[in-house]
């Protein structure tokens, strides 16, 4: 089955991008203009787009729905009762936040990475941020559209009562389905945002370890392009771009542990670039957390775990699936004197004598990676990455490199 799994990536890639535009064109070539959707479940197909919109891009889709909402009050007095995101306060500042990034990525590809990456760790921290906020206020209230969908825009007299904190005055005959109904559809809600946002959130980290801005740019393009497809075909027909949300969502869900593991390393990479905590750190006599390479067998990539100095000597690497499911361990490959620590320009690796990595180490390490060769009895320190590049560059031009560790025999 892992073998069909790239074509059929391709195949929802491609389903993704052409069938929506090839049913709005189908729509546009109709002789009547387009009408709004007024059944009954069209609010409904609305809400699975917003949702899916605002999970892509967290800040910028926030800040288009306020605008949006704004923008569709018929008087003052109905924009001052917004909620908050749909206010000038917020929306203007967010979307001046997302014009800088633009520019940011804009210049990537004409600037070096290291002047680059300190930025992309900060949009990363706002992008985590941003979706905290959106998933906490925004999607609860578009969700509560299907609420309002299903029982004719009844409201619960439940739900005051609950906010107000007075349980104990709820009578049973107040009761109204629509209370449950919030009750379920708003974590549903959330769960599709969450595995929208993790698959969108890879994109950031991807940025955060490529080299080049042109592909920070492709990428970036990429995501903006899709937001801007869903947002596109919305206003055609409600029910093309909820076709297209659904679409987005299975290969969300199909992707989420990739995504998740990603995050994670995104998350503490640049916490801790930001908080420079290489200089408060220590590396542990028996056993230091670090994310797992592509060469670890058994081990899906970026996981995080801890590698293990057994007392015969040994290495072994402890992780949990999810960071909270039953404790596993795999063995490490090759005896310690056979790996060595790869110093790159950003963060190191644990690499084997074939130059593949084992592990990647956190920003923490920096500056104790011969600390780290000597706890676990590796062979050494050398360049790797773009440091190695640098070093032959110049040995090139006739520079002599400062020696690194010793490597053993």
């Amino acid at each position: 089955m892992k073998r069909f799994a790239p074509l059929l990536l391709l195949a929802s890639l491609a389903l993704v991008i052409f069938a929506p535009l090839a049913m709005a064109a189908a729509a546009a070539a109709t002789p009547t203009a387009p009408t709004p959707d007024k059944s009954p479940a069209g609010p409904i197909a609305t809400a699975i787009s917003t949702v899916t919109g605002i999970a892509i891009s967290p800040l910028l889709g926030t800040a288009g729905f306020g605008v949006y909402k704004w923008a569709t009050a018929k008087d003052d007095a109905e924009r001052a009762k917004l909620p908050w995101f749909a206010q000038w306060k917020f929306f203007v500042p967010a979307l001046l936040i997302v014009g800088i990034c633009a520019f940011k990525d804009t210049l990537g590809t004409m600037v070096p990475p290291g002047l680059k990456k300190p930025l992309d760790v900060l949009e990363t921290l706002e992008n985590k941020f941003s979706g905290l906020v959106a998933a906490g206020a925004v999607i609860p209230l578009t969700m509560e559209t299907v609420t309002g969908v299903l029982f004719g825009g009844k409201t619960s007299a439940v739900l005051p009562e609950l906010a107000t904190g007075s349980v104990a005055t709820i009578h049973l005959a107040a009761f109204e389905p629509s209370s449950l109904l919030n009750i379920l559809t708003v974590p549903f809600g959330v769960a599709v945002f969450c595995f929208v946002w993790l698959a969108s959130h890879a994109i950031n980290v991807l940025i955060l370890l490529s080299p080049w801005g042109a592909i920070d740019a492709a990428l970036k393009g990429a995501r903006t392009a899709l937001l801007g497809l869903i947002t596109l075909t919305s206003t055609i027909d409600p029910w093309i771009s909820a076709g297209l949300s659904l679409v987005v969502i299975v290969i969300a869900w199909l992707v989420a542990g990739w995504a998740f593991r990603l995050t994670v390393f995104g998350w503490i990479f640049s916490w801790e670039f930001v908080t420079r905590r290489c200089h408060r750190f220590t590396p542990a006599e028996n056993e230091n957390a670090m994310f797992a390479g592509d060469d670890l067998p058994a081990v899906p990539i970026r996981t995080y775990g801890r590698l293990v100095k057994k007392a015969d000597g040994g290495l072994e690497f402890a992780y949990r699936p999810w960071l909270v499911l039953a404790p596993r361990v795999a063995p490490v490959p090759g005896e310690g004197r056979a790996l060595a620590v790869g110093r790159g320009a950003f963060f190191s690796d644990v690499i084997d004598a074939q130059e593949r990595t084992l592990f990647t180490l956190p920003p923490r390490y920096r500056g104790h990676e011969e600390a780290l060769a000597r706890i676990y009895a590796l062979r050494g320190v050398q360049p790797a990455g773009l440091r190695k590049a640098w070093s032959s560059l110049r040995e090139m031009f006739g520079h002599r490199v400062k020696n690194q560790a010793p490597l053993a025999s």
